[in-house]
């Protein structure tokens, strides 16, 4: 791991060639191939992408645990780039951030303050995990197309972050969905492209596994055709290692696709070795489903489903033997025990660990310290959105260890 991220670095550095996208269609299996190796997205019509130049470090930022935290912003992504610091305003104690632009992706630092990712500007922050600090601007991605349900859909941190600072994202451009890596103060570069673009379906998850695989989950771009098809990168989960070649273990050793049969990647989590994905089922409820090796998942029966009154999901994460998911409609946090094997895990009955106080929910993610960090959705067009909307939540579950709740 720690030689392949060297590897990814040191071919941004130098500048390499472009190497070819995947592809969406064709008679045979899609022509992979992994795209490390390049300092900057390539430049096509309509996507104007430039590298991002070192700028100082950010007053009052702090430290970052390994990583380049207090780093700057900038680039010519689509929106508000600034590095200006805006503190959170008084009153929830539980309420970390506000006033952001349709946040999803979120990762979790090493010192637990977290990085959160506005879906529509491609604007990165980082957040302290105590409410009224500043929330820094730390990076803008450029090319981030944040039409339809598309943007920075998603944020994971390298295995080996404390040694070479890189963060993963999952973007949309007006060319296509991909997976990049990136240092808060270096170029973007291209690890996984060619994800199929559409007017929705483009959701995406990213999550490392426990021996360092990437694992992306993939919308059906709204074709659900797409989804079933071996032709495509859209409907599916893909593995591959941290410079984008597919991973050991898939069932075609020359494809990253390891399952298939998405809708849409609402959320990915995992329990030990098992992984699990969540999404709006048919009917419109949240399903759970196990990720296995070839599975077809719109053939599979779902591991469980929330309530029918809760609606579609957002996003899941699992902590102290629990599985939770965030209801978007349902304006929930649903909590449910998880037990049995990583052959054959259970989950037992969904109750409300957060109800009708943050409206509604997008993204879960599990901190080292027992807390839960969320964002709130409620300018969606769905919501009925308050002044500090859109927010961040860190929230201690009982028996979540750490310092609780404060307030």
């Amino acid at each position: 791991m720690r030689r392949a991220a060297t590897a990814l670095l040191g071919a941004c550095a130098a500048g390499a060639a472009v190497l070819a996208g995947c592809s969406a269609g064709g008679s045979e299996a899609p022509d992979y191939r992994p795209s490390p190796g390049r300092s900057v997205v390539e430049h096509s019509p309509g996507v104007q992408i430039t590298p991002i130049l070192p700028v100082p470090s950010l007053p009052g930022s702090g430290g970052s645990g390994g990583g380049n935290g207090g780093g700057g912003g900038g680039g010519s992504g689509g929106g508000s780039g600034g590095s200006s610091s805006t503190p959170t305003q008084k009153g929830d104690p539980l309420v970390v951030a506000t006033k952001l632009r349709a946040p999803v992706g979120l990762a979790m630092l090493p010192d637990n303050t977290a990085l959160v990712g506005e879906r529509r500007t491609g604007r990165i922050v980082r957040v302290q995990p105590t409410a009224g600090k500043a929330v820094p601007t730390v990076r803008t991605l450029p090319g981030v197309d944040g039409s339809g349900d598309g943007g920075l859909l998603d944020l994971a941190l390298s295995p080996t972050y404390g040694e070479d600072s890189l963060v993963y994202a999952y973007i949309s451009t007006k060319k296509d969905n991909r997976v990049v890596a990136f240092t808060l103060d270096g170029p973007v570069t291209p690890v996984v492209t060619g994800i199929p673009h559409g007017r929705s379906g483009n959701t995406g998850r990213l999550q490392f596994s426990a021996t360092g695989t990437l694992e992306i989950g993939t919308g059906d771009a709204g074709r659900t055709s797409l989804a079933t098809s071996s032709r495509s990168l859209a409907g599916k989960l893909l593995r591959v290692d941290d410079i984008g070649s597919p991973a050991a273990g898939n069932p075609r050793g020359s494809s990253p696709i390891y399952a298939s049969g998405l809708r849409q990647a609402d959320g990915l989590c995992a329990q030990s070795s098992t992984l699990l994905q969540v999404e709006r089922s048919a009917a419109g409820t949240g399903e759970v489903n196990v990720v296995g090796k070839g599975d077809d998942l719109s053939r599979t029966a779902p591991l469980a489903s929330t309530p029918a009154a809760t609606g579609a999901p957002g996003d899941c994460a699992v902590l102290n033997g629990r599985l939770y998911v965030t209801s978007l409609d349902g304006k929930q946090l649903l909590a449910a025990p998880l037990t049995g094997s990583a052959t054959r895990p259970k989950v037992g009955k969904f109750t409300a660990a957060l109800k009708n106080r943050y409206g509604r929910l997008r993204t879960v993610v599990a901190a080292a310290d027992g807390a839960l960090w969320l964002t709130t959705s409620n300018r969606d067009g769905n919501g009925k959105p308050v002044a500090a909307d859109e927010r961040v939540i860190r929230y201690v579950p009982d028996g979540g260890g750490g310092e609780g709740n404060p307030g």
